[in-house]
């Protein structure tokens, strides 16, 4: 799939993205290039694209927004897109991204106020690390890499008796 292609092409799963720098026409038509011979490749080996799926998430300042073709048509920009279940805008910004991750933890949180009766820390402790904790540092080293650095902490202090 990747074989001759000019730009960083990821693929995870059913998920593909084409990345590259757009600071020249030279850069553009290198994205078009790899678009078009994706498109090649989809119809050599009888797939498809979802191009209702397909987005350009044009980044930077000064970025020149160029259109670009997937097949025939032309793919749609967006200011923000979700890869991984990582939320991210034009500006590498991640305030979504945690805003969303705080909410799933308050509705964990919830549930285990109303499920769990108990409160000593022996009963509450693995039940908030196996249950919200994950929501929590999901793409920690992402957003902030210095809180993993916090969470070994947070760990150490935890086993202490």
């Amino acid at each position: 799939m990747d074989s001759g292609t000019e730009c960083t092409l990821s693929k995870f799963a059913n998920n593909t993205k084409l990345c590259g720098v757009v600071d020249t026409l030279e850069g553009r038509d290198a994205i078009q290039r790899d678009l078009d011979r994706l498109e090649r490749w989809a119809r050599a080996n009888h797939m498809k694209f979802n191009k209702a799926k397909c987005k350009v998430l044009h980044m930077c300042q000064g970025n020149p927004k160029h259109s670009y073709r997937l097949g025939g048509e032309w793919v749609e920009s967006s200011p923000e897109e979700k890869g991984l279940g990582v939320f991210m805008d034009d500006k590498l910004n991640m305030t979504w991204q945690c805003a969303l991750a705080a909410q799933k933890a308050n509705r964990v949180l919830g549930c285990i106020k109303r499920s769990v009766t108990s409160r000593s820390r022996e009963m509450i402790l693995p039940v908030y690390t196996a249950l919200m904790r994950p929501h929590l540092e999901y793409c920690i080293l992402l957003w902030g890499p210095q809180y993993k650095k916090d969470i070994d902490l947070l760990e150490q202090v935890q086993r202490r008796p």
